[in-house]
């Protein structure tokens, strides 16, 4: 038999960041030491007191499905969060639990764009927001964020791509893979045009909660006239370090949640029941943990930011958010994706080429620094005299 894949999966190409950890993973399986700076993946342990709740609920019987919405105590929870976090006043029955953010992000798309819309997307960006709505048979049409800007939005271009099929705008915030954080100006201006053109805003909060050097993480929905029109999407995988427990969330207006939970409901049904419990414990509770874990960031960032200036030939800025840090390589002669080759091969490095975000990713690298400070001493040598290697060629 000859199995024909659908067409739209000529638009679905394999993620550029797993093509590097499968490949540093056979590497390490072969003997070979690799240091693994590609994968958003925090290497803190999920803090005790969530891993509790949820051996707690699963002692309890709780393994049955739940509403397709969620749990109502877990939706009033972060109904309660946000609305203490990010000063917007949600109520339950505008959240939506999901799993991750990514099935929050295909379900926020799904539930609206329609095949000849297009919606504006960062570039770079987590590549989701590219192919997701090329998927569904709309049009992503990119906007630049450029390191001279320190990652906020040129709205001349903006504007210069708005057209009557525009429908949403992506704002990422904190940024995947720059680590930027849009300044309260950028987001004022963005929330004028959003309702200038009668624009949806998808707003992925997610690494809301990891900034340094005193920024002020701002969510566009808090601006005036946004709430309306937001669809803002967090979860638990980044300053919780829950990569694997998969739950993720969307807080919007009813209208809106009742659109995305039908997506919802056909293709996940519903989170984990024991996941979702254990969350309310890491709403509630892991304060602590998470600040613990931010400054811990807070140090390995300082550490990388010095460490790779003061490495001939290649540079970076001092990002506010994530922990992920986007270090220019144009002056070594190669593209991402050859750098990105040649440190693992020569350095024993894995590092995601920037090409794997979109355009504006060329010339690039994405450093992500959560892992151990020791390591990440031990990375910046071996880059060090990697490049050093490469320029004497």
């Amino acid at each position: 038999m000859e199995y024909r894949t659908a067409k739209r999966m000529e638009s679905l190409p394999f993620s550029g960041i797993r093509a590097v950890m499968e490949k540093a993973t056979k590497m390490q399986q072969a003997g070979e030491k690799v240091i693994h700076l590609e994968i958003g993946r925090p290497d803190f342990d999920t803090p005790e007191k969530i891993k509790e709740a949820a051996f707690k609920s699963l002692k309890a019987g709780h393994v049955f499905y739940t509403s397709n919405y969620g749990i109502p105590a877990f939706r009033e929870e972060i109904a309660r969060w946000e609305t203490e976090h990010h000063g917007v006043k949600y109520e339950a029955e505008e959240v939506l639990v999901t799993v991750g953010v990514g099935e929050a992000t295909y379900a926020s798309m799904a539930a609206f764009l329609q095949e000849g819309d297009e919606v504006l997307v960062p570039n770079p960006v987590w590549l989701n927001y590219i192919h997701v709505p090329s998927s569904l048979g709309a049009t992503p049409i990119t906007y630049s964020l450029k390191e001279e800007n320190d990652y906020q939005i040129d709205f001349d271009e903006l504007e210069s791509k708005l057209s009557d099929r525009t429908k949403m705008i992506v704002v990422v915030n904190p940024s995947n893979p720059t680590g930027g954080v849009f300044s309260f100006e950028t987001l004022e201006r963005l929330s004028r045009i959003a309702i200038e053109h009668d624009l949806l805003v998808v707003a992925d909060e997610i690494y809301s909660q990891l900034v340094y050097d005193g920024t002020k993480h701002v969510s566009i929905a808090s601006l005036p006239g946004m709430k309306e029109r937001t669809i803002t999407l967090g979860g638990f995988s980044k300053a919780y370090s829950m990569t694997g427990w998969r739950l993720g969330y969307m807080c919007a207006p009813k209208e809106i949640i009742q659109a995305c939970v039908r997506v919802h409901q056909y293709t996940i049904t519903c989170a984990s029941s024991f996941v979702q419990e254990a969350a309310i414990t890491a709403l509630r509770d892991c304060a602590d943990d998470v600040e613990s874990m931010r400054q811990e960031y807070q140090r390995r960032k300082d550490y990388m930011v010095k460490a790779l200036n003061e490495i001939e030939g290649i540079s970076c800025n001092n990002p506010q958010g994530a922990f992920y840090i986007f270090v220019n390589i144009k002056q070594l002669g190669m593209t991402s994706m050859e750098m990105a080759e040649y440190l693992l091969e020569h350095a024993k490095v894995a590092l995601v080429p920037g090409s794997a975000f979109g355009t504006e990713g060329e010339g690039y690298l994405r450093i992500s620094y959560a892992c151990s400070y020791e390591e990440l001493q031990e990375a910046c040598g071996r880059i060090e005299k990697a490049v050093a290697e490469l320029k004497k060629k």
